[in-house]
């Protein structure tokens, strides 16, 4: 099994602004077409819920470009499980250009998610579904815990 789960796209004309590359907010779009594509596949009970009153609220989205990618380059965009709290999750996503046998990677993105419960004038934080942590437990990076800073104290002046 790989590290991460995979959906694979096939850039189209309607993606790509007056100049012929992907227009940025697309990258976006299939971050989240991704995150979709994950929970049908690999955890439907949760979209049943989010049918119920489950609500996945996106706080944070972001992307970093490396190479520009134009009509019909094929990508596979790879998700992977970075952090997950109660209520949480964060994912990264790797942006990868296919070409023959070649892999190129042209962005990375991530994006943090809150589970969310109750009516839209009433919306409270939600502990992560059991079946969705389930699910992403095979996708989950191991990230190397931060380094303890050193503060450096003036004293005296010195």
């Amino acid at each position: 099994m790989r590290p991460y789960y995979e959906y694979r796209h096939l850039v189209g004309f309607e993606e790509t602004n007056l100049v012929g590359n992907v227009y940025y907010v697309n990258y976006l779009r299939w971050q989240g077409r991704c995150r979709e594509m994950f929970l049908q596949q690999h955890a439907p009970d949760v979209l049943d819920e989010i049918r119920d009153d489950l609500k996945l609220f996106t706080l944070k989205c972001e992307c970093e470009f490396l190479a520009e990618i134009t009509a019909f380059d094929e990508l596979s965009i790879r998700m992977r499980l970075v952090d997950l709290t109660q209520t949480q999750i964060e994912f990264a996503f790797d942006y990868v250009r296919l070409r023959d046998e070649l892999e190129d990677l042209v962005a990375r993105g991530r994006q943090r998610v809150a589970c969310m419960r109750g009516p839209n004038t009433d919306t409270r934080p939600a502990k992560v579904p059991a079946a969705l942590r389930k699910a992403l437990e095979p996708y989950s990076v191991s990230v190397p815990p931060a380094q303890p800073r050193v503060l450096a104290h003036i004293v005296n002046g010195d």
